[in-house]
């Protein structure tokens, strides 16, 4: 009895699996409505061009056009293409599509390029060109230092060129930040068709290399800084990645593939991801000037120079008692600040001053002292005793030197009145450089080691700040609104000093872009920094003023801080706006 329940059992189970699976056909599948079927199948006939919308995946469907209302069921085989909507795949299915959708399709703050791609795609065939000749001209010297070492006769390419596929952008990120600069990230994509070819004679043997069908996916940062009233209105290009860069490529030595030997195809691919990443990867980056820092490069301060003006000897004789009253003016080339100028000496031809001086310098191997001798006059223009430079590049950092100055009519070495003698001044200098904000990476980034911490520059008195130079760029105002005018000015109060940018007149968004710099022995961490906006208007010879708001900034977070570029709201203004960068840099 056991024996034959068992082949029951077996009976019944085998006979009622195909019953089950009939009639749940049946009951399941056969009698579906057929508006459902041709609303799926509508949805299975869209477009994969719509993905702003829906995204479908391309599995092998292949059907008819219908030109009427009626619909038809297209005949479809297993090896036929089939469109199914992302929402009936599943996660492994997702994860194979997901590194094939435009960026743009990912992130709604990115934009596509279509136009872009259009532009690099009728530019290739000339691009190619000219890229390939500039490979070529900075790689043949390169190849003549090794010709007759190691037995080589001659390296050369047999073939350059970048094939007919340019690269791709999937979509770009434009960020915008308060720092004059403006930051791009790309994605690109380039799967290229190149040929290139190196033939290396060695003795009697020429020895081919390849390089075929590489594959480069990256996403770069490109960072335009500053941007200067100088085309191309930048003076810099900052290039960095912003994760490691997927390469693909072949390599044909002597018609072989060499990344088909076992092993040596990760780990070349590996090692050119390392050692790409290690040098460009953010916060690594790749400067390339565009600008001359003459040309229109706005250059930052390195050091401090300390001018003493001593004396000046035996100078000209201009008053009509056979005296005069000098003083002196010193500035640096290439600055639009106003000069600095010493006491006036009353009737004497020997003045001595030993006044102390503050200047900033940009460019320690260009720039010059400009020392100019006038003597005062009550009434009318001051005359000009004498003149005379000093290159800056002469002085070492941190050493006092002593110079004593023939003064000349001009800088002309053939004016005949040069020959006249008019004086001389002595000057005692010392420059000193700023200490670095923080250390710059000089090398690979998994190589590079701080070993100290950035410290803000403090004194040992935690209520006064080392000496050092504040530097205050007042940018612009938004939505500055007076009662009377609008004719807005910004105003900079700080240890005493009142520095003012240029009126801009009949408007609520002004843009003044001007810097100052209040150099400081010791400051206490207490003080405040004032920024205030006014408006004035002068009318049938009378001028009013009216102050549009104002914003105190303490002195103690710019030291900490070293650097500051915000927005600030106005006191006493409705809706108004100030941008300003600060600056703190230790001398």
């Amino acid at each position: 009895m056991e024996l034959l329940g068992r082949l029951l059992e077996i009976i019944g189970f085998g006979i009622g699996i195909p019953i089950g699976l009939l009639l749940g056909y049946y009951l399941f599948i056969h009698p579906e409505p057929r508006d459902v079927k041709e609303w799926h199948l509508l949805n299975v006939l869209y477009r994969f061009d719509i993905l702003v919308n829906c995204v479908y995946v391309l599995e092998g469907w292949k059907g008819t056009d219908q030109s009427d209302d009626s619909f038809t069921v297209p005949n479809i085989n297993r090896s036929d293409p089939i469109i199914r909507p992302i929402h009936e795949l599943d996660t492994s299915s997702l994860l194979d599509l997901w590194p094939e959708v435009p960026l743009w399709a990912k992130h709604p703050d990115c934009d596509r390029t279509d136009w872009l791609n259009k532009f690099l795609s009728d530019m290739w065939p000339y691009l190619d060109k000219a890229i390939c000749n500039m490979i070529r001209s900075t790689a043949e010297p390169m190849f003549a230092e090794y010709i007759g070492k190691y037995q080589i006769k001659s390296v050369y390419f047999d073939s350059l060129t970048l094939g007919t596929l340019p690269p791709t952008f999937h979509g770009i990120k434009v960020h915008e930040s308060n720092e004059n600069e403006l930051v791009l990230e790309p994605a690109v994509r380039w799967a290229g068709n190149p040929n290139i070819t190196l033939v290396l004679k060695v003795l009697s043997l020429q020895i081919k290399l390849q390089l075929v069908d590489v594959q480069v996916f990256a996403a770069p940062r490109i960072v335009f800084k500053p941007l200067v009233p100088t085309f191309p209105c930048f003076s810099s290009i900052a290039v960095s990645l912003l994760e490691k860069p997927q390469i693909d490529f072949g390599l044909n030595l002597m018609k072989a593939d060499v990344m088909a030997i076992p092993g040596l195809y990760h780990y070349v691919q590996e090692t050119i991801r390392k050692q790409v990443a290690g040098f460009y990867l953010w916060p690594q980056t790749l400067e390339i000037p565009i600008l001359d820092s003459s040309v229109g490069a706005t250059k930052k301060p390195v050091g401090i120079l300390h001018v003493k003006v001593v004396r000046a000897i035996e100078l000209l004789k201009m008053d009509f008692l056979g005296a005069s009253d000098p003083y002196v003016k010193l500035s640096l080339s290439g600055e639009r600040i106003p000069a600095k100028r010493t006491s006036v000496k009353m009737r004497t031809l020997n003045p001595v001053w030993n006044e102390n001086f503050k200047l900033t310098v940009k460019d320690l191997q260009s720039q010059v002292l400009e020392l100019r001798v006038y003597d005062w006059e009550k009434i009318g223009p001051h005359d000009k005793l004498g003149m005379q430079v000093v290159p800056l590049r002469l002085l070492s950092p941190h050493e006092a030197k002593e110079f004593t100055l023939d003064l000349f009519k001009n800088q002309n070495p053939n004016d005949p009145h040069n020959k006249r003698r008019r004086g001389k001044v002595v000057v005692e200098l010392r420059f000193d450089p700023f200490k670095e904000d923080h250390e710059r990476f000089s090398g690979p980034l998994e190589v590079h080691v701080s070993n100290q911490s950035r410290v803000p520059s403090i004194s040992e008195d935690e209520h006064f700040a080392a000496s050092g130079l504040l530097l205050i760029t007042v940018i612009g105002a938004q939505d500055v609104e007076g009662k009377r005018h609008n004719n807005p000015c910004a105003v900079a109060l700080f240890g005493g000093e009142r520095k003012r940018t240029k009126t801009v007149k009949k408007t609520q968004d002004p843009c003044w872009n001007e810097e100052f710099q209040f150099v400081l022995d010791e400051a206490s961490l207490k003080e405040v920094i004032r920024i205030e906006v006014i408006s004035k208007r002068r009318k049938f010879g009378f001028q009013s003023k009216e102050s549009l708001g104002y914003v105190d900034i303490q002195l103690f977070d710019v030291v900490h801080n070293e650097h500051i570029n915000d927005k600030f709201h106005l006191i006493n203004s409705r809706n108004g706006i100030v941008h300003v960068d600060m600056r703190w840099r230790v001398i």
